[in-house]
């Protein structure tokens, strides 16, 4: 082991600062120097309050115990979203985090679904889905019974003070401040140092940018380019606020489409974190605030945060010798639950392509591209929900029902209509049964399935299907209630 430990600098704090520095930490300390730098009077967007399942393995990668990280950041469960008023106002559908069915070798159990329905003898898509039906009925169990693919609805703040204090104790240095000046070497280009205001400056080898959307580093010292997508994702400004609970949790996000966009509901334990994404072309901010709080339910605890965003993403996340992660790499609205994700995808990627010494360009573009297809698939999947509607009640919906798609998207889209087939790549976040669950929920419907499905009797498809749902209902009844199992298990104090 080399005596010189790599010199890492983290510009900001928030939730992309201390995840980096906690997973950095714990994986690599030992070869790594690490500082961050945050100033308290910079705010957080501290929003990002619900999490999709991959987040379970890069705990058990940190060593996280469960119970504790849930005590420390009042959280609760999240078996998938609830989306209201997507398709048609009035209808809603759960995209939940389960697998649906069983599925063979050969075809999906979707085919088997829709031969049944053609006779008369499936129930509703999700019945067969255990994570569908226990968020439906607000149960959850974690048992040796009940194999739930579950994530959590967290205070984003408390989370970045929980994983703070894990990477202090691992040695990670915290200068309170705000930057100056970010130094660059004149003959590399790559920087070089911070200076502080008080006048200290912080060299480093390796630099995260992890300072939100204004990118002090990635855009603003190095100028690496942005990549706008508004044109697929019309939304461009949010307010969030949190109120009192005033009901048990759920273990479900709310999703509801309003005229201009959409508001959220995200349950923890002692309070709601609500917020209203909206386009400002076709919703003004004043109107936006009066139909956020008048949507809300209980006492507002906060002032409301005005967030104005652009969709897209850097054109390059590693520029040079920086990294961006969080919002300084891109930002895509919260409607997937997928900002806390990219944030630790993106620091798991360097651990995974981490340089010895000297930073060769072989290793930037590897990065790069794998960040790039992350971004694009995430960013589809999110239009998706957007362009596979049936609503034309208003200016802003008949835009997204008439707009032109990603051609991958499109020809997704198709294959689903034509033949019921989905599919995930590799290296791909959502899964199969999102994709069908998803497309199947906002409308589009297919219109032939897997003639295999054929060579099934009657009968023995009947079993089958009713074999599934019997076996979903049985694990149900042995779950109690989420609010019950969240009391036992990891109550905050």
């Amino acid at each position: 082991m080399t005596d010189k430990k790599m010199k890492i600098v983290i510009a900001g704090g928030g939730t992309a600062g201390w995840i980096a520095a906690a997973a950095l930490s714990h994986q690599m300390g030992e070869l790594l120097d690490i500082t961050l730098v945050e100033s308290q009077q910079i705010g957080t967007i501290g929003v990002g309050e619900a999490t999709i399942p991959p987040m379970r393995t890069f705990h058990r990668l940190l060593g996280i115990n469960e119970q504790e990280f849930m005590r420390a950041t009042n959280a609760t469960f999240k078996l998938g979203i609830q989306f209201e008023n997507w398709k048609q106002i009035g209808e809603k559908y759960i995209h939940s985090f389960g697998v649906t069915g069983k599925q063979t070798l050969i075809t999906d159990f979707i085919h088997f679904w829709l031969r049944g329905r053609e006779l008369g003898m499936a129930d509703e898509f999700g019945n067969y889905c255990l994570e569908y039906k226990a968020a439906l009925k607000e149960r959850f169990a974690i048992n040796d019974h009940n194999k739930l693919n579950y994530a959590f609805h967290l205070d984003a703040g408390r989370y970045a003070t929980f994983l703070r204090a894990r990477a202090e104790a691992r040695g990670v240095k915290r200068i309170e401040g705000k930057i100056a000046e970010v130094q660059k070497n004149p003959q590399s280009g790559f920087i070089a140092a911070l200076k502080m205001e008080s006048g200290q400056e912080i060299p480093g080898d390796l630099f995260l940018d992890c300072t939100g959307m204004r990118g002090l580093l990635i855009e603003q010292t190095l100028q690496t380019g942005f990549e706008e997508w508004g044109h697929w994702l019309p939304c461009d400004s949010a307010i969030a606020l949190q109120t009192e609970s005033t009901a048990p949790a759920v273990p479900y996000t709310r999703s509801i489409a309003h005229h201009a966009g959409w508001r959220w509901q995200i349950p923890l334990q002692h309070r709601v974190g609500n917020g209203l994404v909206f386009s400002s072309r076709y919703l003004s901010q004043d109107e936006a605030l009066d139909m956020l709080l008048s949507s809300v339910d209980g006492k507002v605890l906060t002032e409301p945060n005005i967030i104005k965003f652009k969709t897209g993403k850097r054109k390059k996340t590693w520029n040079k010798n920086c990294i961006a992660m969080g919002l300084a790499s891109g930002f895509l609205e919260p409607l997937e639950s997928t900002s806390i994700h990219m944030i630790m995808t993106a620091v798991t990627r360097l651990l995974q392509l981490f340089p010895q010494g000297e930073i060769r360009q072989s290793i930037v573009d590897e990065y790069n591209a794998q960040a790039e297809s992350e971004f694009i698939r995430i960013r589809d999947f999110i239009i998706l929900h957007y362009k596979a509607t049936e609503r034309d009640d208003s200016p802003f919906w008949q835009y997204c029902k008439d707009m032109d798609v990603p051609d991958d998207l499109s020809r997704r889209m198709s294959l689903f209509k034509d033949y019921g087939k989905s599919y995930q790549v590799e290296g791909e976040l959502f899964r199969l049964d999102s994709w069908t669950q998803v497309m199947l929920g906002q409308g589009i419907f297919p219109s032939s399935y897997h003639p295999i499905v054929e060579l099934m009797p009657e009968r023995d498809l009947r079993n089958f299907l009713n074999s599934i749902a019997a076996d979903v209902d049985k694990h149900i009844a042995m779950m109690p209630a989420h609010h019950d199992f969240i009391k036992k298990y990891c109550a905050s104090n």
